[in-house]
């Protein structure tokens, strides 16, 4: 993990840590709108979110066999059902408490 306390990596130190040639993540930087690097001085400059990211898109491409277009696909994906879990967990609260006020009619119905 990159140093503690430390906001922001330019692009040779990602470049290490991530194990890829910085123009493979200039590449991904325009392939990629989640990667969001500031520019200071006409440097990148990547911050952890943009690493961990990165590690994701290296893992997909690299360690699982993804194109450029399957990663994309497949990180919407995972948004997609990420952003719908929020609802789903909703709904399934919803049910388990729908049970709940079943449960207790039916036992005050027994008793």
């Amino acid at each position: 993990m990159p140093g503690k306390g430390k906001k922001y990596y330019r692009i040779g130190e990602v470049s290490e840590l991530i194990g890829v040639e910085p123009h493979v993540l200039r590449y991904w930087e325009g392939e990629f709108r989640q990667i969001r690097t500031h520019r200071v001085a006409k440097q990148r400059l990547y911050r952890i979110e943009d690493i961990d990211f990165i590690r994701h898109i290296k893992t997909l491409v690299y360690d699982q066999g993804f194109t450029i277009a399957g990663a994309r696909r497949r990180i919407a994906e995972e948004q997609k059902m990420k952003n719908g879990g929020d609802s789903t967990d909703k709904l399934l609260k919803e049910i388990r408490h729908e049970l709940i006020a079943i449960k207790e009619i039916i036992d005050s119905n027994n008793g």
